[in-house]
């Protein structure tokens, strides 16, 4: 049973993108193009298309030499404007071994609001507040609830594009001897490389006092066979803290619904 449960985000995913892919292969409704907030740990400062509900849905393995983690994140993105917009995300499922404890059920949910200033078609800034409500069990989260804030820069850099963040986030639980507040930083790079395949770098890290520094590097894969269908698939590797991690994933990203 439990060799089951390990694979349920992976068979989630799966069939999510079948599921899609049937769907928009039988009707692409001209409708505005998504914007994929995917694969990338960075976020684009541009909201999407206002009044367009868009739905994010993967599933992810992480690995390091203690624990083993499968999980199914999601997020939903909705924008009043060109301007201001919510976002409301987490993991659907969450499937946990290692020696902090085996676990599995909901993770926690987080509440974002986005704030975009679109300066032309290549330059755009953002801010996103978020509250990360502890809604998984104390296995899976922390129990505590975290505030961030995280500042964005987005910009077309002849044909690469590129979204860098900068954030700070409270946390609501953190070891003795460390701080509660945590900084990042992330920079994502992606370009076309051939008809509807895209690739995407990324590096990123945090920082927070008495508490070893994060490092991870990622690459993926996007395939968009049509401007509102985008699957990914990718491999991101967690140098610090130690132990070392590997994290696998993939995805998919389409409109659900027109709100207005």
């Amino acid at each position: 049973m439990q060799a089951r449960l390990h694979h349920l985000p992976t068979r989630l995913a799966l069939a999510a993108l079948v599921f899609c892919t049937v769907a928009h292969a039988a009707d692409d409704d001209g409708g505005p193009p998504i914007t994929p907030y995917r694969p990338s740990v960075s976020s684009p400062a541009q909201l999407p298309a206002p009044g367009q509900l868009e739905l994010e849905l993967g599933g992810q393995r992480r690995s390091d030499s203690q624990s083993l983690r499968n999980s199914a994140p999601y997020l939903l993105k909705l924008a009043f404007d060109d301007k201001w917009g919510v976002l409301v995300g987490g993991e659907a499922y969450v499937s946990q071994h290692g020696d902090i404890g085996q676990s599995q059920g909901v993770g926690d949910t987080v509440l974002t609001l986005k704030r975009a200033w679109v300066v032309d078609d290549a330059t755009a800034f953002g801010m996103e507040f978020d509250v990360k409500l502890p809604s998984a069990n104390d296995v899976i989260g922390s129990g505590k609830t975290d505030y961030t804030i995280n500042a964005i820069f987005s910009r077309n850099l002849g044909p690469v594009h590129m979204d860098a963040n900068l954030n700070a986030t409270q946390l609501g639980q953190a070891d003795p001897g460390s701080s509660h507040t945590q900084i990042g930083a992330s920079a994502a790079f992606s370009t076309l490389w051939s008809g509807p395949w895209e690739l995407t770098g990324e590096v990123s890290g945090t920082h927070r006092n008495g508490a070893d520094n994060g490092v991870q590097l990622l690459a993926a894969l996007t395939f968009s066979p049509t401007r509102r269908l985008t699957f990914d698939v990718g491999v991101a590797r967690s140098f610090r803290p130690r132990p070392a991690a590997t994290m696998l994933f993939t995805g998919v990203v389409l409109p659900v619904a027109r709100l207005w």
